[in-house]
């Protein structure tokens, strides 16, 4: 049987396998101890941190859709320090790389907590831009080249882990962002985050959702992140962690073919709490089936 590697590099963070749990699916690992060997993954995602403590939003926070999900949880989580002194200790003992996705309103914090998490333990940091710049009245960082610029080399400057960006698809031209951050200093992009949407409860004439707009994700964002990957790709040279609507390897194999050096699992988790592990064995049955050796054989060969 051939010899099959499933490794792969983004900037200084190597991986054993190229799928993880997207950030806010993945809880910090722990959730998933019952379900899977978490220290086989590719890498823990962790929830979104934020400077301080956050309850999240009011009300309704999930909604099905016929294709995927709707959240709007808000960034509920315990703070960077309780993270740090809580959490940290714990899931370091699964051995994988620990990616830690933060979140900010101001450059000034996302410089903090880069500084914060530049620890042993810490192997990453995605950095999430979908946030309001409380500073300049509430633009997203995430749809303004200069500010998501801004972000990017106030991390890099607080920071020797690599520092991956997370891209958003609610802009015009995702490839102007990549390129943005990419000058500022990225290691690499992930992408793509959640696609703004809503739902309406028809009896009550009401959003259903408490924020009235939530995040959608699954199956049917699928086709919109693997064009937006495909589209990235062809715009910069740092590595590309794509995501959106995976649940099967098939799945990952497109992610791959167009251009992404590794994948995330997000709505995904919520059917089934071993996709993270079923769609890494089924990226290696695809190369098994067609004699691929290793991933350099898949990653960017979209013929077109």
């Amino acid at each position: 049987m051939n010899e099959i590697s499933l490794t792969v590099d983004i900037g200084r963070l190597h991986l054993k396998k190229p799928v993880m749990g997207a950030s806010g699916t993945f809880g910090f690992g722990r959730e998933y101890e019952d379900f899977l060997a978490v220290h086989e993954i590719g890498a823990i995602v962790t929830k979104g941190l934020t400077p301080l403590p956050r309850e999240g939003n009011p009300g309704v926070r999930i909604a099905e859709t016929p294709a995927g999900m709707l959240n709007s949880i808000g960034l509920e989580n315990p703070g960077v320090d309780a993270f740090i002194r809580d959490i940290l200790p714990k899931i370091k003992k699964y051995h994988v790389p620990i990616i830690v996705n933060i979140s900010a309103g101001t450059v000034e914090d996302y410089g903090e907590m880069a500084q914060k998490l530049d620890i042993v333990g810490v192997d990453a940091l995605e950095v999430n831009i979908s946030c309001p710049n409380v500073k300049e009245g509430g633009i997203v960082f995430g749809t303004d080249p200069r500010s998501a610029a801004a972000v990017t080399s106030s991390v890099k400057k607080h920071t020797g882990k690599t520092v991956i960006v997370k891209l958003s698809p609610n802009v015009t031209d995702i490839s102007c962002m990549a390129r943005a951050v990419e000058a500022a200093g990225a290691d690499a992009v992930s992408l793509i985050n959640t696609i703004t949407g809503m739902v309406i409860d028809i009896n009550k004439r009401k959003p259903l959702l408490g924020n009235v707009t939530g995040g959608l994700s699954g199956p049917a964002v699928k086709p919109v992140a693997l064009h937006l990957v495909w589209q990235t790709a062809q715009s910069v040279k740092i590595p590309i962690i794509g995501m959106g609507g995976i649940m099967n390897g098939e799945d990952a194999v497109e992610f791959l073919l167009a251009g992404a050096s590794a994948v995330a699992v997000g709505a995904g988790n919520f059917a089934n709490p071993r996709a993270v592990k079923d769609v890494t064995d089924g990226i290696e049955k695809y190369m098994r089936k067609n004699n691929i050796h290793n991933l350099d054989e898949i990653i960017g060969k979209l013929e077109v």
